[in-house]
Parts: structure tokens; C-alpha cells; sequence
């Protein structure tokens, strides 16, 4: 079984389209402009390898409402490659002020750090 794609609901899909384009090299397509739902826009965003993220908004689009549709998932991970690429990762994150924990190895033998999106949607990144 292959994951097609996972979807993101966002209040800020411009600035989602540049974060994922911007720290891990997503190549989105044209923005998606619903005839049949209105306020409804989309973008699918293909990373290297796995697969793609289609991020969605809606004009009225609710954060935290319960019964509502709402922004975010618990948090993604994403193997980015290697070790360096997380030291990397996380120096463009805190730069960015985007970083919420620095690489660490776990104990259950992972690498990784954890940045936030534009929404503030946790993400792991792990090498």
C-alpha cells in the first residue's frame, strides 16, 4: 500500500507554500481555485520522495472549533537524509524562529528536531 498524498488544512496557504518549498524542496503546482465549493483553494506540493502534501484552505476557516474543520494534523515527520541535513534544518530554523526543540537523539535511537510551520503545526524532521 502507497500513500497518495496527506492534506493540511491552513489559514495562511501562501506562506504553508513557501515553508514547504522553502525547507524541504516541495515543488507545488498551480493554485487550485474550486468551482464547485466556494472559498475552497488548494495546492499539492510534491516532495522528492514519498507523498505529496495538499494544502487546503477555506474563507472562514476555524482553528481549534470542535465540529469544525480545523488547521493541522498531531505533528508529521519527515526523514530529511542524513544527520547533517537535521544540523542544517535546525541552524535555517533558529534563524527563522521557527525552531521549538533542537537535535537530539531519542531513546528510542531516532535523530531528530522539531520545527513549526506557519500555522504552528509540529513537524519532526529525522535523519
Amino acid at each position: 500500500m502507497k500513500i497518495s498524498h496527506v492534506a493540511l488544512w491552513t489559514a495562511h496557504i501562501e506562506a504553508q507554500k513557501m515553508f514547504w518549498r522553502d525547507y524541504f524542496g516541495g515543488t507545488p503546482n498551480e493554485l487550485y481555485i474550486s468551482k464547485n465549493r466556494p472559498g475552497f483553494v488548494s495546492y499539492f506540493i510534491s516532495l522528492y520522495e514519498g507523498p505529496a502534501i495538499e494544502l487546503m484552505s477555506l474563507d472562514g476557516l476555524a482553528k481549534g472549533r470542535h465540529g469544525a474543520e480545523l488547521t493541522g494534523w498531531a505533528h508529521i515527520a519527515i526523514n530529511v537524509g542524513s544527520r547533517h541535513r537535521v544540523d542544517e534544518m535546525v541552524i535555517k530554523a533558529s534563524g527563522d524562529g521557527i525552531l521549538v526543540s533542537p537535535a537530539r537523539l531519542t531513546g528510542d535511537g531516532y535523530y531528530e528536531a522539531v520545527i513549526k510551520d506557519p500555522d504552528g503545526n509540529l513537524i519532526e524532521i529525522t535523519g
